[in-house]
């Protein structure tokens, strides 16, 4: 009897493994949840003066978190929060170390062969950041210059493309992240800054009147759907991070978090990136989707 009674509990523990796909299953069995967040990616994910983690992304995951702990009926789910960096987050999330990736990520194709993405969070659109009253709109006015961009990201992929395809002659400068690439810019050893507006747009609120001096192009160069990263071959989890996001959709709940990150004084800084929601993100809240094709958010 108590051997019979020993492989029906195993015969139900692992039916609920596989009801839970393996990311659910193997944060039921260790009580802990692996999040990653970035240090200095205001409004997205960055520290507050506690230097805890916080953000717009951070918010989401938190509502992801919360889920999951109903969903396991784990009141006390430990959180562990992993620093991450351009070039550590990906790897960090296809290796399985993270459950889930909470900064700035853009999803396409070709990372979709590594990891899988979450519903879309937000659209962002590449420009340059430039020094000086003379205004850049494109690629082609910075033959032959340096330009700098952040290792990691999908800016340096377009930009080393479109200057093997022009033959520009551009000398590409990386920084290891997006402080240190608009530092670049900043010292003169950059003539440009290559990034996703939102994220310019947030440095220079960090410059104080010496924001005055820079110039954000009017022309986009790319489109950039956001997402949260997860696990690859884990359609479980997908869908219950897919739910949490099509929820607050719904419900319009993510109006007053929008607000709250992008249209209001920042926690810790102050600052107020004054940003409108975007025609774009206002078609993906009133039907959500998860696609990688730039096309689709035109």
């Amino acid at each position: 009897m108590k051997r019979l009674l020993a492989a029906s509990a195993l015969l139900l523990g692992l039916a609920a493994q596989a009801a839970d796909g393996p990311t659910l299953a193997r944060v039921r069995d260790t009580g802990v949840i692996v999040i990653g967040y970035r240090a200095a990616s205001l409004p997205f994910s960055y520290l507050d003066a506690q230097l805890k983690p916080t953000g717009y992304s951070i918010e989401l995951c938190e509502r992801i978190v919360a889920a999951v702990r109903t969903r396991l009926a784990l009141p006390d789910l430990e959180v562990r929060r992993v620093e991450v960096a351009s070039a550590t987050r990906m790897p960090l999330v296809a290796n399985g170390t993270l459950d889930l990736e909470c900064g700035i990520t853009t999803h396409n194709a070709e990372r979709e062969r590594t990891q899988a993405f979450s519903l879309t969070t937000f659209i962002a659109e590449t420009r340059l950041l430039t020094r000086g009253p003379e205004r850049v709109q494109g690629l082609a006015d910075l033959r032959g210059l340096p330009v700098a961009t952040t290792v990691g990201t999908t800016s340096i992929q377009h930009l080393a493309k479109v200057n093997e395809q022009q033959a520009l002659g551009i000398h590409i400068l990386g920084g290891l992240d997006d402080p240190e690439g608009f530092q670049l810019l900043k010292s003169g050893r950059a003539k440009a800054f290559l990034m996703d507006d939102v994220l310019l747009r947030a440095m220079l609120a960090q410059q104080g009147a010496a924001a005055a001096e820079y110039r954000i192009s009017e022309r986009a160069l790319t489109i950039e759907p956001y997402a949260l990263g997860l696990r690859g071959g884990d359609p479980q989890f997908k869908a219950l991070v897919d739910d949490v996001i099509a929820g607050l959709y719904r419900s319009g709940e993510i109006h007053a978090i929008y607000r709250r990150w992008f249209e209001s004084p920042l926690p810790a800084s102050g600052l107020n990136l004054k940003l409108p929601m975007s025609a774009a993100f206002r078609r993906v809240i009133a039907n959500p989707t998860d696609s990688p094709d730039p096309e689709k958010y035109r």
